[in-house]
């Protein structure tokens, strides 16, 4: 009779994490930035069918990077429980750390389990209020472990190179043309440093936006709108700089003008 092989606990939990991470590794990244009137969410998705984004309840929404029909299925779990603590108790009491609490819960224990897989998934839960101060974010990886994010937030194959971009260029109170555009841009960045070129139509958009008069914040961002949104603020960052550089000769005052107009371009790049 031949001995069983023997593998550590510790072992099997790190084996277990690195074929998860694996996985999440090839998915295209998804991000998440806190804008002044909300939380605006950049998948790169060409598909029109299968959406990385998607609404939970009245101010909740969620975004997954991963093996798709694992992380529909989690969304799915997550609207139930939305509609059933809505419908039992009361809308209010549906909230993102409820249902991040509740993803942790069930990652945890098949990430723990050794009957079956783990799920090759990270999560972003987010929740936008009244203001911008109690707007929330939760990352869920792979393990049910969960982290509190502010400002801005990355999952996926380039997770860690886009967050430091996002890290170094997100800003509070940005309009929703500057979010759009710094999200773009991050996610054109590749492993080697350079720059792709991403059209609308790769994207997909949506926000949680606190100034709609509607009980329900999510809305979508189609290509057309998410088209003249970044034309528009391309159009004003250009604006921008040709009124710096055309101060300086408006007269006795042209040191401090462009000094001002300098401001106000940099100020546009981020």
């Amino acid at each position: 009779m031949s001995t069983p092989f023997y593998v550590s606990p510790q072992q099997a939990m790190a084996d277990r994490a690195e074929y998860a991470r694996k996985g999440i590794a090839r998915g295209r990244s998804v991000v998440a930035l806190q804008y002044a009137d909300g939380v605006v969410f950049v998948a790169e998705n060409p598909s029109r069918a299968l959406h990385k984004v998607s609404e939970i309840y009245d101010r909740i929404a969620f975004a997954a990077v991963g093996k798709y029909n694992e992380f529909e299925n989690l969304r799915i779990g997550g609207v139930r429980y939305a509609d059933l603590r809505g419908y039992t108790y009361d809308r209010e009491d549906v909230t993102a750390r409820g249902l991040a609490n509740t993803y942790a819960q069930t990652l945890g224990a098949i990430f723990s389990s050794a009957a079956e897989k783990p799920y090759e998934v990270e999560l972003l839960v987010a929740e936008v209020g009244n203001t911008a101060e109690d707007d929330q974010i939760y990352r869920l990886p792979h393990d049910g472990s969960i982290v509190d994010e502010h400002g801005s937030v990355a999952v996926g194959g380039n997770a860690d190179q886009i967050s430091t971009y996002l890290d170094q260029h997100h800003r509070d109170g940005m309009s929703l043309g500057e979010a759009l555009k710094l999200a773009v841009e991050s996610l054109s960045r590749d492993n080697n440093g350079g720059e792709r070129t991403l059209t609308p139509e790769q994207l997909e958009v949506a926000v949680l936006d606190r100034k709609r008069p509607q009980q329900r914040k999510f809305k979508r961002v189609l290509s057309s709108q998410l088209s003249r949104l970044l034309a528009s603020e391309g159009s004003s960052a250009s604006a921008t700089e040709a009124g710096s550089a055309e101060e300086p000769e408006a007269g006795t005052s042209g040191t401090s003008g462009g000094d001002t107009g300098s401001e106000r371009s940099e100020g546009s790049e981020e």
